[in-house]
């Protein structure tokens, strides 16, 4: 198995990206995140990584933290989420959010992203409630019940849940759902 790539990024495509390590050139799938902030060609990086092995192939898929693999890897011990399922999750959503929305049960946090139906973020939800607790304390989530509630408003109004999350966060934590909202509508108008 293949744990983790140290090398030199050689090019980037739409969701992948090669990293020559030693000589050996290594397709893996990345965020969009990732992918946004990996560099230029010729640029140095590191990579954690998991090896998804089917009958006809093997992808490997590369996330910037051990974190995020940890909380990669815990998606695909759900019943119908596969890699490109949890893979599409940490792409749309702060790795935070995710724990958040598991933690707290709220599933429609997950919905947001595009192949996750509603079924399937129940599952997530209900399957990882028990296993999420120290992936939520390691990464550290910002959130609160009302800034869960406030990203669901936001995003219902067409922001991304990132744009919610730069908008809610640093607002006082002691203020009521309305007022965070108000603030955070403030911040995204500006």
């Amino acid at each position: 198995m293949i744990a983790s790539l140290e090398g030199t990024l050689v090019a980037r495509g739409n969701d992948f990206i090669i990293v020559n390590c030693n000589g050996v050139g290594y397709r893996v799938k990345v965020s969009r995140p990732l992918l946004a902030t990996c560099g230029q060609p010729g640029d140095p990086i590191t990579l954690f990584t998991h090896l998804a092995v089917r009958e006809n192939e093997m992808t490997l898929y590369g996330l910037r933290t051990l974190e995020e693999l940890g909380l990669f890897e815990l998606l695909l011990e759900v019943s119908g989420v596969g890699p490109k399922a949890g893979l599409a999750l940490i792409s749309a959503l702060d790795p935070s959010t995710i724990a958040t929305a598991i933690a707290s049960e709220q599933p429609e946090l997950l919905t947001r992203v595009p192949g996750i139906g509603k079924r399937t973020a129940e599952r997530i939800v209900l399957d990882l409630k028990s296993k999420i607790g120290p992936f939520a304390i390691g990464l550290a989530p910002a959130t609160t019940a009302n800034d869960a509630d406030a990203i669901s408003a936001l995003t219902a109004l067409g922001y991304s849940v990132t744009e919610a999350q730069k908008a809610l966060s640093g607002l006082d934590p002691s203020l009521d759902l309305e007022a965070r909202l108000f603030q955070a509508l403030q911040r995204l108008s500006e």
